[in-house]
């Protein structure tokens, strides 16, 4: 009998190994960070995932947010450092990070899932914009960063770029870059919206007003293209209206 005994818990033994080998698996696998940038995250996704997944910790208060804030704009600082060294992967890192730190704090955010994490903590005015103006920079330079890139994330580019203009509006740099996005991703209507905003703040910017003109281009040869296309049926129309009127007189 206690032969059989030990061998039922030596199974129910390796059963909780097997579980937890199983679930060490599926979270290292997660795909919360897409590509390489789930590899710059590192401890600090780590430390950021298991926060947020903590919904009975009250959020950050007092002292605690302005230590939140330092640390986003020292992250957010080494991650200026690695880009002028042209160390863009850690650059993106950092910047991600710094954005991962001032999550907590941005009720934007909290708002979005009130009821399953600790709410924001209420802000002063000084500290709501120090958390804007770091966010807005971390997402600038991220749309830097993957500009440089030898395979540019379009899309990726624009999204950090509206983000950065849903705070700040007339950011000459987002309105560059959104629109640049815009334009290689196929909609020149918005591209020329965009830098033609950044021209009036920049008129003297070789970069803004060459892409501006390409996206001038590219809508008056779509235009083109429409005019061509709208000629064609109503002439394949007339024609066919003719020969339909022609075969009545034969009658």
């Amino acid at each position: 009998m206690s032969m059989l005994l030990q061998q039922v818990d030596k199974f129910k033994y390796c059963i909780c190994l097997l579980c937890k080998d199983q679930y060490t698996v599926s979270t290292m696998a997660s795909p919360e960070t897409p590509g390489d940038e789930r590899m710059e995250l590192g401890a600090g996704a780590a430390v950021a995932s298991c926060s947020d997944s903590s919904s009975i910790k009250p959020g950050p208060s007092g002292a605690k947010v302005d230590s939140h804030l330092q640390d986003a704009i020292h992250l957010k600082t080494q991650g200026n450092k690695f880009y002028k060294e042209k160390n863009l992967r850690s650059a993106i890192g950092r910047y991600h990070r710094s954005l991962l730190v001032l999550r907590s704090l941005d009720s934007d955010v909290t708002a979005a899932v009130k009821g399953f994490g600790p709410e924001a903590p209420v802000l002063t005015a000084g500290q709501e914009e120090l958390l804007r103006n770091t966010q807005v920079d971390c997402y600038n330079n991220l749309a830097a960063c993957l500009l440089q890139r030898e395979c540019v994330d379009y899309t990726r580019v624009q999204e950090y770029s509206l983000r950065v203009l849903k705070w700040r509006p007339g950011d000459i740099k987002a309105l560059y870059r959104a629109g640049v996005a815009s334009l290689q991703l196929g909609d020149a209507q918005s591209a020329k919206q965009y830098l033609t905003q950044a021209s009036k703040g920049q008129p003297n910017d070789t970069n803004v007003r060459r892409h501006l003109q390409q996206a001038e281009d590219r809508l008056s040869t779509e235009y083109q293209k429409e005019k061509a296309l709208y000629r064609g049926m109503f002439s394949s129309s007339q024609r066919a209206g003719e020969g339909a009127s022609g075969g009545v007189a034969q009658k």
